[in-house]
């Protein structure tokens, strides 16, 4: 475990605190990643002045207000926002999500009780730790643990339950038994929560390094906030291709590919219409005909429904709709493919099949492998030799067409995509000279 270290200007502020005379230290999650050897993204400070003593020890430094109501006073500092709050305790927790007052207190133990986690609830000055409940050790166990009774800390805030599975699986943390258990007992509070919180956490609980281990713990979690994966725990696929149910093929295959938000998201997503699509033969063997497109489309309406951006949902669901296309041994067939899809989603689907091959039985694995490794070689040669799959890269364009006496509209769009199906099947060259003598063969 490593030693904490405090940026200079983070001293600073603890200092200028110390010296007035007021309690102060570092925080929760900065605390917790300095101990696992990760630089902490944020600096928390927490300390015993009230948020109009902070704003008098600060009077010289720029400062924001609109975390005041909460007791935290925002102060820029080298161009940065360090936030300073006042030890508290939270009121009722009435709606299940955030407390209904906060009164502050004096006490750094009583402001560290009411956090989540025993991982968030340490503090650090210059030469001291607070850690009345544990935490650093359970760092040491890497284990996630409730600060008091876990059925309370969840009843005050349902979030918490998502948060720390996201912990588990992004710091590779195991789940306390009394924890987990309360976790699992208080799904339903997360009707409390609002569906940009549940994205939000979802999100980075897919990128985790344990996101297999962890999202197959509490898969009845997942399938409270996404209802459409329930279909997928436990179904089995029948095939000699699969050894694994369709949710543990999932969950195999977005942790196998790289910890990017459309990468895993198309990965947990690209099978989920298998169930409703699933036939068996008379030999006893499973078919999913057609599930790539309706997974597409059953993956809009989900992230739709979960307010994923725009541009996500797009790649997202295009990759799912050809993540089981036949990709051909040759450039003609890998270019009309990029015609269709662009460079960018074409890399992305190269790592989207490699994932789901990794996801399947290892009968067939090598051979699948060599397949798309030769797709894979001859793409990179298309690229590497600039070789034509879109009209944009054409050696004419559409005013060269008007220059040689075409109307401007659809005819001439018509014909850049005929030259652009003749220049992919490699029947003509993409010179301006060639593309151009094509052209007046037609007129």
């Amino acid at each position: 475990m490593c030693k904490y270290f405090i940026p200079d200007k983070i001293k600073l502020v603890l200092n200028k605190l110390h010296v007035a005379g007021f309690e102060a230290y570092v925080v929760g999650g900065c605390v917790r990643d300095t101990f696992l050897c990760k630089e902490p993204k944020d600096w928390d400070i927490t300390t015993s002045a009230t948020p109009d003593s902070i704003k008098k020890v600060f009077e010289n430094y720029q400062q924001i207000d609109s975390g005041i109501k909460h007791g935290t006073v925002m102060v820029v500092i080298d161009k940065e926002v360090v936030e300073i709050t006042t030890f508290r305790i939270d009121g009722e927790y009435s709606d299940g999500r955030r407390p209904d007052s906060v009164i502050y207190t004096q006490n750094i133990i009583e402001d560290l009780s009411r956090r989540d986690f025993t991982i968030n609830a340490c503090a650090i000055s210059d030469t001291e730790l607070i850690d009345p409940f544990g935490g650093q050790e359970d760092i040491r166990k890497r284990l996630i643990r409730c600060v008091g009774n876990p059925k309370e800390r969840f009843n005050e805030d349902a979030l918490r339950i998502l948060r720390g599975i996201r912990f588990a699986s992004v710091l590779n943390f195991s789940v306390e038994d009394k924890t987990k258990i309360a976790m699992l007992d208080g799904v339903e509070k997360l009707k409390n929560v609002s569906q940009e919180r549940i994205t939000v956490e979802f999100s980075k609980m897919l990128l985790g390094e344990n996101v297999y281990n962890t999202l197959l713990e509490f898969k009845s979690i997942i399938a409270y906030i996404i209802p459409e994966v329930l279909q997928m725990i436990g179904f089995e696929q029948n095939n000699p291709h699969h050894i694994y149910t369709v949710y543990e093929h999932t969950l195999k295959a977005v942790a196998s590919i790289d910890s990017d938000i459309v990468l895993r998201a198309t990965m947990f997503f690209h099978d989920i219409a298998k169930p409703s699509c699933y036939s068996i033969d008379k030999n006893g063997v499973g078919h999913f005909y057609g599930h790539p497109e309706v997974s597409a489309q059953i993956t809009e309406r989900i992230l739709q429904r979960m307010k994923y951006p725009t541009r996500e949902v797009m790649d997202i669901t295009e990759l799912i709709k050809y993540h089981d296309a036949q990709i051909g041994n040759n450039s003609n067939s890998i270019k009309r493919l990029l015609n269709k899809i662009g460079e960018l989603q074409f890399r992305r689907l190269l790592k989207v099949k490699r994932a789901d091959i990794l996801a399947q039985s290892l009968q067939y694995k090598e051979e699948n492998l060599e397949k798309l490794r030769r797709v894979e070689k001859i793409f990179e040669d298309v690229i590497a030799n600039n070789k034509c799959f879109s009209i944009s890269m054409l050696a004419i364009n559409g005013y060269d067409l008007i220059e040689l006496g075409l109307c401007e509209g659809k005819q001439i769009g018509v014909i850049l995509k005929q030259l652009l199906e003749k220049v992919m099947d490699e029947e003509i060259k993409n010179t301006k000279e060639e593309l151009i003598n094509e052209v007046k063969k037609c007129l």
